[in-house]
């Protein structure tokens, strides 16, 4: 069942998501701040491998059942050359010490994505 608070959740998951990789400097109002992380084993993949990771997290829009249980968009999977990708949004308080106490509320939330192949996981 996705309630408003959900689509809320999913809403800013996604604007938070298609800004993955563009410079941190760049500040966006509409959504809360937040970090980027990939492990060693993307880092590993290149440049070229990582440009293109990037653009099809910002264009992710595959979820369904078996990968958005909770339709708050947190969460992909996809291929490039050969490696399997998995990206996965967190929600932290202000201080990314604990879980946000709620990821709705952009005053305390913060977002973390991390990227990793699924080999990784």
């Amino acid at each position: 069942m996705t309630t408003d608070k959900t689509k809320l959740i999913a809403s800013q998951n996604d604007q938070f998501r298609q800004n993955f990789g563009l410079p941190i400097r760049i500040h966006i109002p509409s959504i809360p701040n937040g970090k980027y992380g990939a492990t060693i084993g993307i880092l590993n993949l290149g440049d070229y491998s990582m440009n293109i990771i990037k653009s099809k997290i910002r264009a992710y829009d595959e979820f369904n059942e078996d990968n958005d249980p909770h339709g708050e968009h947190d969460f992909g999977q996809f291929s490039v050359n050969g490696n399997d990708i998995f990206w996965k949004i967190d929600y932290y308080d202000n201080n990314y010490e604990n879980g946000s106490e709620d990821p709705s509320d952009l005053s305390k939330t913060r977002r973390v994505l991390t990227v990793m192949l699924a080999s990784e996981y």
